[in-house]
């Protein structure tokens, strides 16, 4: 009987620590990478020991309709100790933006999407049968169990489908009011992402959603589509999301409070892993929480499951400065 019991008393303990081990799980997240510069992040993000890496773009340098060049600069990516390190323990996903996808600004005319998708697809290690190497456009979405809670990481793209700019004389963007960013079957497949049953999620946008009044890539451009988004997220009602953006080669935390929403939307950018633009000293953003990052950094949520109540830690993280910006909310 006695053996019973300890057998007994043994698993227990190992249900326990299981149960433990998974009420909590960290996403580290990160964009514009170049890859034949130094890469001293990898090392340092390995230290937060994330359960997952999540590309937002820019992942390489590619710029080329050349479909074998883009595949050497993913080679050499690879190839890099630091990251090669970095991948042997911590699994990755992610989404492109302008660069990794071919050239610079590229929309849905770009001629060498279908190729280089599946390229991007190859780096990302997603497996030859998955059914996004059969639709138009890299969007995903991935679950993570934290305790008994559930979060939801959708990955947009927004670049196969997103529609013609113009440029002033000023070279700032003119808003496009016809033009979409998502393509209709990517919008269907976002309402249906969001009407899950999970506990909060994480939208991966290569561009940034919030920040309006900067001259670049971003949803203001397309004000139909930002609205759509913000009606959708309205319509689906999740109990909580969080964006994340890249693109900028800056930092930053953008916040609002969307009526319809019971939670701050959070916009959170990391930029620059490798060349960040430390010449841009401030710009105007009225939704800017916390300081402007014009040094390398990276992104990191901290999930964990609190019973009633789910609790992310965000945070924007670099080398110079170890935190340079930290909110925790619940929902």
């Amino acid at each position: 009987m006695k053996y019973f019991l300890a057998a007994i008393f043994v698993v227990s303990i190992a249900i326990s620590v299981k149960a433990q081990t998974h009420k909590s799980q960290t996403f580290a997240f990160g964009s514009c990478n170049r890859q034949n510069l130094p890469q001293p992040l990898w090392d340092v993000i390995l230290k937060d020991q994330p359960n997952v890496w999540i590309w937002l773009g820019d992942n390489i340098y590619g710029d080329s309709h050349d479909i074998s060049v883009l595949k050497e600069k993913y080679q050499i990516q690879n190839d890099n100790p630091n990251y090669k390190k970095f991948t042997a323990k911590v699994p990755i996903i992610g989404t492109w933006d302008d660069h990794d996808y071919g050239i610079n600004d590229a929309g849905i005319n770009y001629p060498r999407k279908q190729e280089s998708q599946q390229l991007a697809l190859d780096f990302l290690n997603v497996p030859k049968e998955s059914p996004v190497r059969k639709q138009a456009g890299i969007y995903s979405s991935h679950n993570y169990q934290v305790g008994n809670k559930q979060v939801k990481v959708i990955l947009l793209d927004c670049r196969y489908h997103r529609d013609t700019l113009m440029q002033d004389n000023d070279k700032r963007y003119i808003p496009n009011f016809k033009g979409d960013i998502l393509g209709e079957e990517q919008w269907t497949w976002l309402e249906k992402q969001l009407s899950s049953n999970a506990d909060a999620y994480v939208i991966g946008s290569s561009i940034q959603v919030l920040s309006a009044e900067h001259p670049h890539e971003k949803w203001a451009n397309f004000p139909t589509a930002k609205k759509r988004l913000m009606d959708l997220l309205v319509k689906t009602k999740p109990k909580g999301v969080i964006l994340l953006s890249g693109d900028r080669h800056i930092g930053e935390f953008s916040k609002t409070q969307i009526i319809g929403l019971n939670f701050p939307l959070y916009d959170i950018t990391s930029s620059g892993l490798t060349n960040p633009a430390s010449h841009i000293k401030a710009e105007h953003n009225p939704y800017r929480v916390g300081p402007l990052v014009n040094q390398k950094n990276y992104g990191l949520l901290e999930f964990k499951d609190k019973g009633k109540k789910l609790e992310v830690t965000m945070s924007l993280k670099g080398l110079e400065t170890p935190v340079y910006h930290k909110e925790v909310v619940e929902f």
